[in-house]
C-alpha cells in the first residue's frame, strides 16, 4: 500500500487558506478569498484540488514524467481480472461492494466482471479521469488506480461521461482532441448534468493517484448536483470535512466532497482537520 509522503498526514492547512492562491487563481489573477477548483471527469475534482492541499514537499521526489501520448495499452492493465476487482471493491464497505456490478478495464474498454444487485457499480478509474486542461502533466500516467463506487444516479450520469472519454482514449484521441470532444458533447447534449441523489464512494486505501500523489488521500463520499440545485452544506468554511468544486467540463455539475473518519475496511484513516 502506498501513502502520502510524510509530512502530510496531520497538515492542518485547508484545501485553500489565508494569504495563498491556487495556481489557477494565480493565473487569471482570481482574488485569495475566492473558493474554486475544477474538473472535467468524476475523480478529476480530486486530481486537482487535493493537489493544492499537499504542502508542496509532498511533490518532492514523488512526480512521475509527464507523458505527452497514452502509453500501450497493456500499461494501463492491471495482471489479472481477479485483482482489479478485488481493488474496485475497496472503493465502499463491503456491505455495498461485494453486491455491486464490477467493471474491469480491458484492451478494448471496460466490461462487466461481475453483475451486481443493488445498483452500484464499482470499477478502477485511470489517469484519463483528470481534467483535460488543469491535469495535463498527469492525463496519461499509467500508474494511476484510483477505485470509486457509484450509485445508480452516479453511474447513469458521471459513470457514463468517465466510459466515454475511455472509449475516445483507448480509440487513440490525444488529450486535446478528448478535450474537445467533452466540450461539444456537452454543448449538444449528448453528456447530461447528474441526476437528483449522485453519488459516489471513495474510501481506498489502496489508491495510487488521488491529489495527484502516489498513494490515497483521505477517505470520503462525492456528491453530485446539477449547478441550479446546489445545496447550501457550509462548503470550504473553516472547520468542516466539507469541499465543494465548480466543473470546468461543464457549467452545469457542481460536486461536495465529504470526508468521513475510516477506509472502506472500516480501520481508521489519517486525520482531516480545517482550523475554525
Amino acid at each position: 500500500m502506498h501513502r502520502l509522503p510524510p509530512g502530510n498526514e496531520s497538515d492542518p492547512r485547508p484545501i485553500w487558506y489565508a494569504g495563498t492562491r491556487n495556481p489557477i487563481q494565480k493565473e487569471r489573477g482570481i482574488p485569495l478569498d475566492t473558493r474554486i477548483s475544477y474538473r472535467s471527469g468524476p475523480c478529476a475534482l480530486l486530481l486537482s484540488v487535493l493537489a493544492i492541499a499537499q504542502a508542496p514537499s509532498a511533490w518532492a521526489g514523488s512526480r512521475v514524467p509527464a507523458r505527452s501520448a497514452m502509453a500501450p495499452i497493456r500499461a494501463y492493465l492491471m495482471p489479472g481480472r481477479a485483482q482489479e476487482i478485488a481493488l474496485a471493491r475497496t472503493a465502499a464497505p463491503p456491505a455495498i461492494s461485494m453486491h455491486a456490478t464490477v467493471l474491469v478495464l480491458g484492451a478494448h474498454g471496460y466490461f462487466t466482471a461481475v453483475p451486481g444487485r443493488n445498483g452500484f457499480v464499482c470499477l478502477v478509474t485511470r489517469s484519463w479521469d483528470a481534467s483535460v486542461t488543469v491535469n495535463r502533466a498527469r492525463f496519461w500516467n499509467p500508474n494511476f488506480r484510483i477505485p470509486m463506487c457509484f450509485n445508480a444516479q452516479g453511474s447513469q450520469t458521471v459513470l457514463a461521461e468517465y466510459l466515454r472519454t475511455t472509449g475516445w482514449a483507448l480509440a487513440g484521441a490525444s488529450r486535446s482532441e478528448i478535450g474537445a470532444r467533452e466540450k461539444a458533447a456537452w454543448a449538444d447534449g449528448t453528456l447530461k448534468p447528474p441526476g437528483a441523489g449522485a453519488i459516489c464512494y471513495m474510501m481506498s486505501k489502496d489508491s495510487w493517484g488521488v491529489g495527484g500523489n502516489p498513494g490515497p488521500w483521505r477517505p470520503h463520499l462525492m456528491f453530485y448536483f446539477p449547478a441550479r440545485h446546489t445545496p447550501n452544506w457550509g462548503a470550504n468554511l473553516p472547520g468542516t470535512p466539507v469541499l465543494a468544486s465548480v466543473s470546468s467540463g461543464n457549467a452545469e455539475t457542481r460536486v461536495m466532497v465529504v470526508v468521513v473518519p475510516f477506509w472502506s475496511d472500516g480501520s481508521p484513516a489519517p486525520r482531516f482537520h480545517r482550523p475554525y
